[in-house]
């Protein structure tokens, strides 16, 4: 149970969640992290089971890596979530899925750009997304306020304001707020939520 929000900028992406990991009932932790950069252009946000998704972000980040000294260039943003959608269809396709959901965000040639992997490896490409326990809140806040084309700065404050919103009325999703910015110059983090 978990609230993560991915916004596509003019100038970049932002990645913001909360803080709170639960364990049935109770709280398990107030200070866990849930956007993990991929390398110095890409991060992902992650919603669902947290073993299985640092094992599929250690696994990605080593085929990306290999596939870099391979070829010589770096995976696009697109690639890098095409990678962990393909991990994830495999485990469905095993009867073995990895109970996890993420966004996967980042800058690169083609500019800035935000995809959502879910637990059967589909991917889409989305302006604007939200995932865990508490999107259907979140999805209230940006719905009204993303615009295309806005700035990450702009973008920031919405998504901190979906994620706050979620912490509201969610059980699952609570102290504070983490926010990543990506864009051209590199990543930016943020706390704009505080700790509750």
């Amino acid at each position: 149970m978990t609230t993560i929000v991915g916004l596509r900028c003019s100038d970049g992406v932002v990645l913001a969640s909360d803080r709170r990991a639960s364990k049935g009932g109770m709280i398990g932790s107030k200070a866990v992290k849930k956007i993990y950069p991929l390398d110095g252009n890409k991060a992902v946000a992650i919603a669902g089971q947290l073993s299985d998704a640092n094992y599929l972000i250690n696994l990605v980040k080593a085929e990306a890596k290999l596939m870099e000294f391979n070829r010589g260039f770096p995976l696009t943003v697109k690639e890098a979530a095409k990678l962990l959608a393909n991990i994830l269809y495999s485990g469905m396709r095993s009867y073995a899925p990895f109970i996890t959901e993420m966004l996967v965000a980042g800058v690169d040639e083609t500019g800035a750009q935000l995809f959502e992997a879910d637990i059967s490896g589909a991917v889409t490409d989305e302006g604007f997304t939200s995932s865990g326990s508490g999107s259907p809140m979140a999805y209230g806040v940006l719905e009204a306020s993303y615009k295309s084309g806005m700035p990450t700065a702009e973008g920031a404050n919405i998504a901190t304001k979906a994620v706050k919103a979620a912490m509201e009325r969610d059980p699952g999703s609570g102290n504070g707020v983490e926010v990543l910015t990506i864009t051209k110059k590199g990543m930016e983090w943020l706390n704009l939520g505080g700790a509750q």
